[in-house]
């Protein structure tokens, strides 16, 4: 089969396509015949050697795609179209996964659609359910609300808790189309001052959750956004992360939970229980289209490479897909 992987004897690590066995599932897990995979900022950060978690040679952490092979009492059979987080190895046309980490794709979704779903919905999921703890009728401050993960958030913060949602985002168009998805309050970051814009839709009283990709450049003005007794999820570091000079009196005076995540490191057991979780919340909007993926950008799988400039231009709006079996 036809594999990405990185050169690393090459000092701009570029990804080159080469000729790799097919992987054999062990009990418990699904060959999947991949039909589309989708670029993660994971990806690019396992490309660059900055990350220790991950050590398979083909890039990827989620796929779509149909059953080739079920080994052992999985529940699924050969033919099954799934969806679902790979432990590397998504970037190819065979790959294998974990069947409890498998779920079934809707009959009205592409392919394409599919592979938008699993690393950044579950990590939404994740971050404002399990560890943001967000209540009905809250506020959230959803940065990078175009991203993948941003557009995931702003979907399911509306429909499942009816959230007041406030996102940030650097252009009038990333704005609009986070309107469409359900946002309430837009910030443009390059020409507002997000924290005061979010007390002003507060009255004063800053967001109930923040979901923050960026860290230190936005440490001071998180803090001036977050509601005494507020939940900060940090799930980025885009903006470093070093913050110099930290007060930490403000923290605990306002009474502020500040939690870190990533969630490919996280082990098998809890993606699973995240993935059983999300699947039966989300299930019912999947079917009806009530949620959707957002599919920026779809590029062929030799043209891995072109699809990682595109992310690093930070040019898309919801998802970037590698097309694997229609190559």
């Amino acid at each position: 089969m036809l594999g990405v992987t990185v050169n690393r004897s090459d000092e701009r690590r570029s990804l080159e396509m080469k000729e790799v066995e097919i992987p054999r599932p062990a009990a418990g897990e699904l060959l999947i015949q991949v039909h589309a995979a989708a670029v993660n900022r994971t990806d690019i950060v396992n490309r660059q050697g900055k990350a220790g978690y991950m050590t398979h040679p083909i890039l990827g952490v989620e796929v779509a795609g149909t059953v080739a092979e079920a080994s052992g009492d999985t529940g699924f059979k050969a033919g099954d179209r799934v969806m679902g987080l790979v432990n590397g190895g998504g970037y190819a046309e065979y790959a294998v996964m974990p069947a409890d980490r498998a779920m079934k794709i809707p009959e009205s979704f592409t392919f394409a659609e599919a592979a938008a779903i699993p690393e950044v919905f579950l990590t939404a999921y994740q971050t404002l359910f399990w560890i943001g703890k967000l209540r009905e009728n809250e506020s959230v401050l959803i940065h990078a609300g175009a991203s993948g993960v941003g557009t995931a958030a702003i979907q399911l913060a509306k429909k499942l808790r009816n959230a007041k949602v406030i996102v940030t985002a650097g252009s009038r168009q990333k704005l609009d189309f986070c309107q469409k998805l359900g946002a309430d309050v837009l910030i443009n970051y390059k020409e507002q001052n997000f924290d005061e814009e979010v007390l002003k839709a507060t009255e004063g009283q800053g967001a109930d959750v923040i979901l923050d990709f960026v860290g230190a450049d936005y440490w001071t003005r998180n803090l001036n956004s977050i509601k005494k007794g507020g939940r900060w999820v940090l799930i980025g570091i885009l903006g470093g992360s070093t913050v110099e000079k930290v007060d930490l009196f403000p923290l605990m005076s306002k009474m502020i939970e500040v939690t870190g995540t990533l969630l490919t490191p996280r082990d098998d057991d809890y993606k699973a229980r995240l993935t059983r979780d999300f699947y039966q919340a989300v299930l019912p909007y999947f079917e009806k289209r009530e949620i959707l993926p957002v599919v920026d950008t779809s590029f062929p799988l030799e043209k891995a490479e072109e699809a990682h400039e595109h992310m690093l231009g930070n040019r898309n709006i919801g998802k970037i897909i590698l097309d694997v079996k229609t190559r």
